[in-house]
């Protein structure tokens, strides 16, 4: 009998029209569907009984069922809580242990938070860095912001957006006055994008009630600050 295959299907970031026809395909058609977010994944699938939850606090405990369905024939799909699972999510545990046992594991591509933002931000893409989230411990972030603060390429980050204001107060001191891009709500109907350096985007978000999933892109030290300018 020939062994199932990991499937790590991307799903829309926002924007229903951007699932693919291959990753409904794959989604229907496995024999278990890992899910970050249930709720979201169950738009995609007709059979809702192979639709299990897979997030950080019991991704370890799924493992043996990913398995146990990989040696039966049938696939597994994963699927992060939007766009490319594997991202800042426990996809990668599935990723080794299916390539510990020597099962086949295949990315059917698409949305992506990060590369939609770096790719539209206006800072140069062709060296980035991908951050994830900063820690929460006012410490550890600096820490990590100044070890990154020499690196040569943008940095991207995803922000709550009720630490946007105060974490860009911070890089403002840590790195300096860099050229951003805070692109919020993508794919979305209130999609946006901010431009500009540190100082001038703090101008604009001054006052606003910030809503909405956040990815931000920094450009380098050596841009300079009016690189957009």
């Amino acid at each position: 009998m020939k062994a199932g295959k990991l499937l790590l299907v991307a799903t829309p970031i926002g924007n229903l029209s951007d699932m693919s026809p291959r990753a409904l395909e794959a989604l229907r058609s496995a024999g278990v569907v890992m899910a970050e977010d249930t709720r979201r994944t169950a738009r995609f699938i007709d059979d809702r009984r192979k639709l299990y939850s897979y997030h950080d606090h019991n991704a370890a405990g799924r493992i043996d069922t990913i398995l146990k369905t990989l040696s039966e024939g049938r696939n597994v799909a994963v699927v992060s809580d939007a766009g490319t699972p594997g991202i800042s999510d426990p996809a990668y545990r599935a990723v080794r242990a299916a390539l510990g046992k020597g099962f086949e594991v295949e990315a059917i591509p698409g949305p992506s938070a990060v590369i939609c933002a770096l790719v539209a931000s206006g800072l140069p893409t062709d060296r980035f860095a991908f951050e994830g989230f900063l820690p929460r411990k006012k410490g550890a972030r600096a820490a990590r912001l100044k070890e990154m603060s020499t690196y040569p390429g943008s940095l991207v980050y995803y922000v709550g957006p009720h630490h946007l204001v105060k974490y860009l107060g911070e890089m403002r001191e840590l790195l300096g006055n860099r050229p951003i891009c805070v692109a919020r709500e993508l794919t979305k109907v209130h999609e946006e994008y901010l431009r500009g350096d540190i100082e001038s985007v703090l101008e604009v978000l001054s006052g606003r009630r910030i809503l909405g999933e956040i990815t931000l892109v920094v450009g380098a030290e050596s841009l300079g600050q009016d690189y957009f300018y």
